[in-house]
């Protein structure tokens, strides 16, 4: 059957901003969110970095290790859900002001009373005031920006998670060679308090969609459905499913990388402190590189005429199954060059697919409850921060060596990523769906006619 192609925004939109649009304030919130993602990242990245020296001091092994970094991720998905159905009816200044708050608050623990319990506490806090990040400052963003400008925003903020390894890895790897790791959590509490005061003079609720807010029902352009569809009927749609399997494939990579990826190439390939953070940021260069090319690329595909389904849907499920393909090559790779390449390729891989999920999630999405979907989103695809450290931990404890342990931690991601990646390809139809959900939001009944749209 005939793909029907979703117009292109760029030839439908008006060009006329709302009341209340200033391009220097939309670029001064952008960079804002950018650093903001940046933050939020080296948060992840730090108890990985400083992985040897904590279970040296505390006595501790791969499994408990893992054990802490898994109750990051504890309350992550839940805040995720709570503060995305909140985000209708509070400013997303006063949200993102409240997160970076709270990361600072959640860096304390630790540093007060050193001891396992505490760090877990520390790391439960954290992970529920960063659960709602992600998809909260991309909410916040996309008030500034029109559906058919935000592909290369969005690739920016996302961008934020390559720029914080980028550059948290080296910095925080010097304060934990030089000054322990204890201070590289009092720099991210500190820098965390810093933002959140230049938020409140910078940050502002942009005018695009500003109905929303009060959870009034807009109609949609073509970068999301009309009516008010029943979000349960959204999450259902093999659209949103197809944009959370390509979020939770790549996620599972980024848990095993935050959690483990250091202490890997430390353990089994005798990477000192300085080598091992040449690696986490060449992955994180890359992703940048990838994140900064192909999300624009993919925008100019949709201006040219493309599907929402092929330009970003198929997109990224071919971006994650890749990753997967070059993760299951690592523990198989005897020269450490190619070995090195294939752990760049399937770590940093994953990358475009998480500015893109939220763009093919947003095509079906009214903006009325985008911030809800976003957070649900998020809370899917961030599962596996939950389960893969712990699991990994286990794996490496009881492989019969360390070598050997790895291999299959790693085969089991990659397993995880292709069928995500190639579940994402088949499932996302834009199209199809959208038209789907604005019979259902307009009149309570789907159009079977549209059953083969894609």
């Amino acid at each position: 059957m005939a793909t029907i192609r979703t117009p292109s925004p760029a030839t439908t939109a008006p060009e006329v901003n709302p009341p209340g649009y200033s391009r220097r304030r939309a670029l001064a919130v952008l960079v804002m969110i950018v650093f903001f993602m940046i933050i939020n990242f080296g948060d992840k990245a730090v108890l990985g970095l400083a992985a040897v020296p904590i279970m040296n001091e505390f006595r501790i092994d791969r499994s408990m290790f893992g054990l802490i970094a898994s109750s990051f991720y504890l309350l992550y998905s839940i805040a995720g859900i709570v503060v995305g159905f909140v985000s209708a009816r509070v400013s997303s200044r006063l949200l993102l002001f409240s997160m970076a708050m709270m990361w600072t608050v959640a860096q304390i623990p630790v540093l007060l009373v050193a001891t396992v319990p505490a760090l877990v506490a520390g790391r439960v806090l954290l992970g529920a005031a960063e659960g709602p990040a992600t998809p909260m400052s991309m909410h916040a963003l996309y008030k500034w920006f029109p559906a058919h400008k935000r592909g290369l925003p969005s690739a920016l903020q996302i961008s934020g998670a390559a720029l914080g390894v980028l550059i948290a890895a080296p910095v925080l790897t010097w304060l934990i060679s030089d000054h322990g790791w204890r201070a590289a959590f009092i720099a991210l509490a500190v820098v965390s308090g810093l933002w959140g005061i230049a938020w409140l003079a910078i940050g502002k609720d942009g005018p695009f969609d500003r109905d929303t807010r009060h959870g009034h029902g807009a109609a949609a352009g073509p970068s999301g459905a009309a009516g008010n569809p029943k979000i349960w009927k959204i999450l259902v749609s093999g659209t949103f499913l197809g944009s959370a399997a390509s979020a939770f494939g790549g996620h599972w990579a980024m848990a095993v990388n935050s959690a483990w990826l250091p202490e890997y190439l430390h353990t089994t390939m005798q990477f000192g402190p300085a080598d091992v953070a040449g690696v986490i940021s060449a992955i994180s260069g890359t992703s940048l590189v990838l994140l900064l090319t192909i999300s624009p690329l993919s925008d100019l595909l949709l201006r040219r005429g493309l599907s929402v389904r092929w330009a970003h849907g198929a997109l990224q499920g071919v971006a994650v199954t890749i990753a997967g393909l070059a993760m299951v090559l690592v523990p198989l790779a005897d020269a450490s060059a190619i070995r090195l390449v294939l752990i760049v390729i399937a770590f940093s891989g994953s990358a475009v697919a998480f500015p893109l999920h939220y763009m093919t999630a947003a095509a079906v999405v009214p903006p009325a409850k985008r911030g809800a979907v976003f957070g649900i989103l998020a809370a899917t695809g961030t599962l596996p921060g939950l389960v893969a450290p712990y699991l990994t931990g286990r794996i490496v404890d009881g492989g019969a060596t360390v070598v050997a342990g790895y291999g299959t931690a790693f085969t089991l991601a990659a397993v995880v990523m292709i069928a995500c990646g190639v579940y994402a390809i088949a499932a996302i139809r834009p199209a199809h769906d959208a038209r789907r959900l604005t019979r259902v939001g307009t009149t309570g009944t789907t159009d079977d006619a549209t059953a083969g749209a894609v």
